[in-house]
């Protein structure tokens, strides 16, 4: 018997087309879209909130250089607890 599809979150930034968010198990996954969110593409989350923030890191529209550190993400690295820190920046 097939498993029934989940139905995607889709995730914007200002507006944009980041990426849509699939539960895929015990977590969800981001699929990018658009360039600037590619970093994040196959990223884990715990909710589907924690990729919208994400990725709101990412939009040059939301980033500065005196809030947000450099920063490196692994497709295979789970991000649902460690986006945090992103909770907390103004979107």
């Amino acid at each position: 018997m097939m498993q029934p599809i989940a139905e995607p979150f889709v995730v914007e930034v200002w507006g944009k087309l980041a990426g849509v968010v699939l539960k895929e198990g015990g977590a969800f996954r981001f699929h990018a879209v658009a360039p600037p969110f590619r970093e994040l593409d196959g990223a884990e989350f715990a909710i589907p909130g924690l990729a919208r923030l994400a990725a709101a890191r990412l939009d040059p529209h939301t980033r500065s250089p005196h809030i947000l550190a450099p920063h490196t993400l692994d497709g295979g690295r789970s991000l649902g607890s460690a986006s945090h820190s992103a909770s907390s920046l103004p979107l």
